[in-house]
């Protein structure tokens, strides 16, 4: 992997002729120009590994027994769409180039051609490849301009944060970012994707909570056609589509265990092996997970391999919930603000003093993805700036009218709900947002207290 990491134009190269002093000329010169080469003495051997493996490059011969190049690059367009394909013959014609060219090749030599002249087109082939890249990365961004990875607040606990973003994101080692539900471990591994050397390639996302166990393992390393009913083509994998580049693995303690050890052999060789393929493919793609479950607890229980969390725990980064760092509020809300397309000067007050003591009390269980919501509703009852009391949800200014927000802080005596929401506020808080200890410590089963945090807050489930 370090290898292909300081040569971003080493091509992946199908060579395919019939002449065997070409053959054992490529398997010696390809390689000394920093390329890969796969070599086949026909048209229908070059299918067979293309089917098998992907690659950058086609060289091709016209004039091959049982299939011709021209062929051979038609079915390439078909398995692989990405590879670009360079013709060589020895029978220059017109028509012949014309008709290279048609199926979709990118340059077409005449042999005796020299090995200057075909670096020169590699070279314009690992040129295009890495603008395609780029371009890729860059559509990326604009379509997920939203989740771009801007990480707001001065409070010391974000300022430890971007410390430690800064000293991971040169490197190339795997990041663990730990957090509740909605604190931004996504903009997190954003953040150290965009400070480092690959950002210029793709950034991928992956959410493993939210794909079927029965897909997973096809959307991480991809399947060949006809592996399993249903696969009716090829398809790259995201850790393929992220080489070079990297990979974000969300709820990273949700993933099957076989997978677990696939993912394993990645972080360790860098092999990906496609579902129904024999050979394995190899990408320098960077893997940043993110997780707001004890791992360590899954371990001792068995439900997570203890050797992938090592390999994945190989660098830290805790990120605080909002409770923690409650002077960030105003910052956050006037980022949302502007976001939603509301003009807000450096100076115009966010809330009054009211709101914000009540927003500043308030346990937020939802983290920061809960503020964002509370913004969405309060400029709906909001005409102008600042925001009041009245306009924020029940569940925050209802206690607030009655002189406090927690029934811990009421001189006189609590009602139920009051208490129920003070028991389940005290458990979260010290088992530091774990709702399934929070569950078991308050004596009720881990459905019961979402249900329980859906009808205090509104709140989505999270695992």
């Amino acid at each position: 992997m370090s290898t292909i990491a300081k040569q971003p134009n080493r091509l992946k190269i199908l060579f395919a002729d019939d002449e065997r002093g070409l053959q054992e000329l490529m398997r010696m010169e390809l390689p000394r120009m920093g390329h890969e080469v796969t070599v086949c003495p026909d048209g229908l051997t070059a299918v067979a590994a293309l089917e098998r493996n992907a690659y950058d490059c086609l060289l091709v011969d016209l004039d091959m027994p049982g299939l011709g190049g021209i062929e051979v690059i038609a079915r390439a367009k078909q398995i692989s769409p990405d590879a670009e394909a360079i013709v060589l013959t020895g029978k220059s014609s017109l028509e012949s180039a014309v008709a290279a060219l048609r199926y979709g090749a990118f340059d077409y030599l005449t042999k005796p051609c020299t090995l200057v002249e075909l670096q020169a087109v590699l070279r314009r082939v690992a040129e295009k490849r890495e603008l395609n890249n780029k371009y890729r990365a860059l559509k990326q961004r604009l379509e997920r301009i939203e989740g771009r990875s801007e990480l707001i607040g001065n409070s010391p606990e974000m300022h430890r944060v971007r410390q430690l973003i800064a000293k991971a994101a040169p490197t190339n080692s795997t990041v663990l970012v730990l957090g509740e539900t909605g604190t931004g471990k996504e903009l997190v591994a954003r953040a150290i994707h965009d400070q480092s050397l690959r950002a210029d390639m793709p950034f991928v996302p992956i959410n493993c909570g939210a794909l079927p166990e029965t897909l997973i393992e096809s959307e991480l390393f991809g399947h060949r056609k006809g592996a399993f009913t249903g696969a009716d083509e090829h398809r790259v994998g995201l850790l393929e589509v992220a080489n070079g580049g990297t990979v974000f693995l969300d709820e990273i303690g949700e993933l099957p265990k076989p997978l677990q050890a696939k993912l394993l052999r990645f972080l360790e060789s860098g092999e990906v092996r496609r579902v129904g393929d024999n050979q394995a493919i190899i990408c320098d793609t960077r893997v940043v997970c993110a997780t707001n479950r004890r791992l360590d607890e899954m371990v001792a229980a068995g439900q997570f391999r203890e050797d992938l969390w090592f390999r994945i725990n190989t660098f830290e980064i805790p990120l605080p919930p909002l409770r923690q760092r409650t002077e960030d509020i105003p910052q956050l809300a006037r980022h949302f603000l502007i976001r939603k397309g509301r003009f807000v000067g450096s100076q115009d007050p966010i809330f009054t003093s009211q709101a914000l003591e009540v927003l500043q009390n308030y346990h937020w269980p939802g983290n920061v993805r809960e503020l964002a919501n509370l913004i969405e509703h309060a400029l709906i009852l909001c005409d102008r700036l600042p925001i009041d009391v009245e306009h924020l949800p029940d569940r925050l200014s209802a206690p607030a009218r009655t002189g406090s927000l927690s029934p811990s802080k009421r001189s006189g005596p609590c009602t139920l709900r009051e208490l129920e929401i003070r028991a389940i506020h005290e458990a979260l808080d010290r088992n530091h947002g774990n709702k399934p200890k929070a569950a078991q410590e308050l004596g009720i089963s881990l459905k019961t207290l979402y249900n329980k945090l859906n009808q205090l807050g509104g709140l989505n489930k999270t695992a």
